[in-house]
């Protein structure tokens, strides 16, 4: 048996065991009081989450795996013109797929039709665990389109991307979280890894600190195109997040209206 063929094994084992240790380190140790009962909030973001998994299975195209054991096996992309070394040409595609993470991240906020779709994430009132996980379905099946397309594009090793993908779960489940870093350690932290407090500001009310901070695993892209603000106007515990027109429990956690959201005018 290949690693390809645990694929999904190992990146939901790495999903459920970030995700359940998440939960419970921001329970112990909270950054913010919630505004948002904390089980119906964590129900409607996981059940989101499982609808989108299921859309996603519905549609095996949809697979940024497949799509670069395919280009592997035809030789295809960039990095199969190349006779760089394995560990290079993995390397390689984590760097280039976490800045094309960024650059869609920064597209989803600029085109008013994507931002219907994306605002159903930023429309969350609290941030933990699941946040990083709430997206609408037709943001996610967008987002592995684009991934397939890169993939086929760079040539990238199918190992990369299993890789890559268990990287970005994983660190958007933790920079969403509401856990208490030190704030020593949180400035240590952000020269590797966007922290929960670097990230919060990208969830402010304020716009001009939405459109800041967009990284999701390396925080380098954010100082490169100078997207970066370190820390919000407000302090973190009074930092109101959200959308400013969905400021109420009722508008923001159901799942029916995380789904419809983006028709409404």
């Amino acid at each position: 048996m290949t690693i390809l063929e645990h694929a999904s094994t190992i990146r939901l084992s790495f999903f459920l065991g970030v995700l359940v240790v998440m939960m419970i380190l921001e329970s112990l140790s909270p950054r913010r009081v919630r505004v948002v009962a904390r089980g119906i909030h964590t129900f409607h973001n996981l059940l989101l989450v499982v609808i989108n998994s299921v859309a996603l299975r519905l549609i095996p195209v949809l697979s940024a795996v497949a799509a670069a054991n395919w280009a592997t096996t035809e030789q295809w992309g960039v990095l199969n013109l190349v006779a760089f070394p394995y560990w290079l040409n993995v390397l390689v595609s984590l760097l280039l797929f976490d800045l094309m993470i960024y650059g869609q991240h920064v597209m989803v906020h600029h085109v008013p039709l994507l931002w219907r779709f994306h605002k159903v994430h930023h429309a969350d009132l609290d941030l933990d665990a699941t946040s990083g996980l709430r997206f609408h379905t037709v943001e996610i099946l967008f987002s592995m389109a684009l991934k397939c397309l890169a993939a086929i594009g760079l040539g990238a090793p199918p190992e990369a991307i299993i890789l890559f993908e268990v990287i970005l779960n994983a660190s958007s489940i933790f920079n969403h979280s509401n856990l208490f870093i030190p704030l020593k350690m949180d400035r240590f932290l952000r020269w590797i890894i966007v922290t929960p407090d670097m990230h919060r500001v990208h969830h402010s009310i304020i716009r001009s600190e939405t459109n800041r901070n967009f990284g999701f695993n390396l925080p380098w892209w954010d100082w490169l195109f100078r997207t970066y603000q370190a820390q919000p106007k407000a302090d973190h515990q009074t930092l109101i997040l959200g959308l400013e027109e969905k400021q109420t429990e009722k508008k923001t956690v159901s799942l029916w209206t995380m789904l419809k959201m983006p028709f409404e005018k």
